[in-house]
């Protein structure tokens, strides 16, 4: 039995090409940095004057950075070498846990949380990887990527949560910085990646008009839907713990470590079966182990369920990672990035106001949020495998 699970959990050999390893390791590295602080991040900020709402806001704030970055990055990662846009857009994260420990009162980290959602890599690293990807991996591939960024997640909120209550959050985003410094230093031995030039023959095969594109479209209005449900519970998850069961920031940072095992398992074991079923199903599937896990967090007061229910939470963390290899297995590699980035600009778009709204209802209920999202879940799961959603037996891809 164990070694069927490992054997599960293990990806074939030669997944990985050399960049792609190298890109792994940047991730992981940055992740652990990033997950001392982002998901205890909420009781930092309410910790300086901030109520539910304005928790809301700030993360609103992030999410519409994200969203007006992300076509940008698009355009140069189509334009100009993937590597050194994956490069400037760690440079711009590097300051970013510095400027959150200056920080007196919740007000000054509006331009910090707008900082903290430039997304002009994401794009660059999304083509990069579909582009770099043997054709048979690509969903696995992907989801190994964003294996990488949860697996620096493990253990990190939990060791940031312990080290908050031992010696500040400053030293916290000290050692955050670092970590920053050295993922961003492993991408410059990452090889270059320029966008293939496009044919004049070829460019009417590939258009708004295309059923590709057409695709495209509905892909990134039905994950908008997905991604404004999800972002409307995820800030009220910490607090939900704080405020209800009363857990403190190592309980709640253990949590989250659970959360992302969870999404690191679920990166892997849902990438071999998009390949193998399709994409989508693995999204249906994403949903409904999601929608269940928000279920489990209101309805049992017990340490060991909480785990089992965040480990169960970090499948819907998976869900980002889906989309850009289900856009990016049907766009033309000469404009990836951009097709790529019309997806999460899309889904950046709808989850701004989420989480503002998603304060709102907690202010009225702490239960409302996760309501809503229960429900969602298991429709949006049904509207994952109908109409035009549905996946097309394998095609060669369709030059730009």
């Amino acid at each position: 039995m164990i070694r069927s699970i490992v054997q599960s959990l293990t990806p074939p050999p030669g997944t990985l090409n050399r960049d792609l390893k190298l890109i792994f390791l940047s991730n992981f590295i940055g992740a652990i940095g990033d997950g001392l602080y982002s998901y205890i991040l909420p009781i930092y900020i309410r910790g300086l004057g901030a109520s539910s709402a304005d928790v809301g806001f700030l993360f609103s704030i992030f999410i519409l950075s994200t969203a007006l970055t992300i076509i940008p990055g698009g355009i140069l990662a189509d334009r100009y070498d993937r590597r050194k846009v994956m490069v400037l857009g760690w440079l711009i994260w590097v300051p970013v846990p510095l400027a959150f420990s200056t920080a007196t009162q919740w007000t000054q980290l509006v331009p910090v949380m707008a900082l903290y959602g430039f997304f002009l890599s994401g794009p660059a690293t999304s083509a990069y990887v579909v582009t770099s990807a043997r054709k048979d991996r690509i969903t696995l591939t992907y989801t190994l990527m964003s294996a990488s960024w949860w697996s620096g997640y493990i253990f990190s909120p939990g060791l940031g949560g312990y080290l908050s209550t031992i010696a500040g959050m400053r030293t916290v985003f000290l050692l955050s910085f670092a970590l920053y410094a050295a993922a961003t230093l492993v991408l410059f031995f990452v090889h270059c990646q320029r966008a293939e030039k496009p044919s004049n023959t070829h460019k009417k095969h590939f258009n708004l008009d295309s059923a590709h594109a057409k695709k495209i479209v509905w892909l990134s209005a039905f994950f908008a839907v997905v991604f404004f449900f999800l972002n409307l519970v995820r800030p009220s998850v910490v607090q939900f713990f704080q405020d209800v069961y009363a857990l403190d920031s190592v309980a709640v940072g253990i949590l989250g470590s659970a959360v992302f095992l969870g999404s690191a398992v679920f990166s892997i074991l849902l990438g071999k079966a998009g390949d193998k079923l399709g994409k989508m199903v693995a999204v249906a599937v994403s949903l409904l182990i999601g929608g269940f896990s928000f279920g489990l967090f209101i309805g049992i007061n017990n340490v060991f369920a909480l785990g089992l229910a965040s480990f169960l939470n970090g499948a819907s963390y998976v869900l980002w990672s889906l989309m850009g290899a289900s856009v990016g297995s049907i766009a033309p590699e000469t404009s990836r990035g951009r097709w790529i980035s019309l997806a999460q600009m899309s889904a950046a778009l709808a989850a701004t106001v989420a989480p503002y709204i998603g304060g709102v209802l907690y202010s009225w209920s702490p239960y409302v949020p996760f309501y809503t999202v229960i429900a969602a879940s298991p429709l949006l799961a049904l509207t994952a495998l109908m109409g035009p959603l549905r996946e097309n037996p394998p095609t060669k891809e369709i030059p730009a």
